[in-house]
């Protein structure tokens, strides 16, 4: 994947460090909140992804394509896929036990995926500078070690917690707060 200048850590950015506190090796990762699109378990068309983190830098989870996540017949939709990308980088977020948000996300399409199809996704970070946190994810074929169907590359920015109050539902995230300030 060719990352643009957008999506790639400065000179000079340090790499990736978990905070104290945040998801071990081997640990499940929660969802954002329960109705989340890409990882909460109460929306009834969403991808429902369930992630680990099976070493503390890297997050990984599945996601099976199913008929309500088609674009073309048989296939997986483009955006679908593009925000299970985005999904798998944002609970890598996780780690750093503090709240961002998406800034761009960068995808390339390899090869198409049928419905009925598991990818098995990968996230990691390349670097941070300041608020900004580059990242990046792949999307492999039926096993960890399939073949890549999609790669992504992504910008994300530190927020307050404020910035989900204020332009989000701020009794939601008083209903689901989580023991850790993290992406409601």
């Amino acid at each position: 994947m060719t990352r643009s200048a957008l999506t790639t850590p400065p000179p000079g950015a340090a790499g990736p460090r978990p905070a104290s506190g945040a998801p071990g090796p081997g640990e499940p990762l929660g969802s954002h909140y329960s109705r989340c699109f890409g990882c909460g378990d109460r929306h009834p068309t969403g991808l429902h992804l369930k992630a680990v983190t099976p070493d503390g830098e890297t997050v990984v989870a599945e996601f099976t394509v199913a008929e309500a996540h088609q674009g073309a017949p048989g296939l997986a939709h483009g955006g679908v896929l593009a925000t299970a990308m985005d999904e798998v980088i944002g609970m890598s977020i996780w780690l750093f036990r503090r709240p961002y948000v998406t800034a761009r996300l960068e995808t390339d399409y390899l090869a198409p995926v049928p419905v009925g199809t598991t990818l098995h996704l990968r996230a990691w970070c390349t670097g941070v500078s300041g608020r900004k946190a580059y990242l990046e994810a792949e999307g492999r074929i039926g096993s960890a070690d399939g073949s890549v169907a999609v790669r992504a590359a992504a910008l994300f920015v530190e927020v307050g917690m404020e910035h989900f109050a204020e332009h989000g539902d701020a009794q939601t995230l008083l209903d689901e707060h989580h023991d850790y300030e993290v992406n409601p």
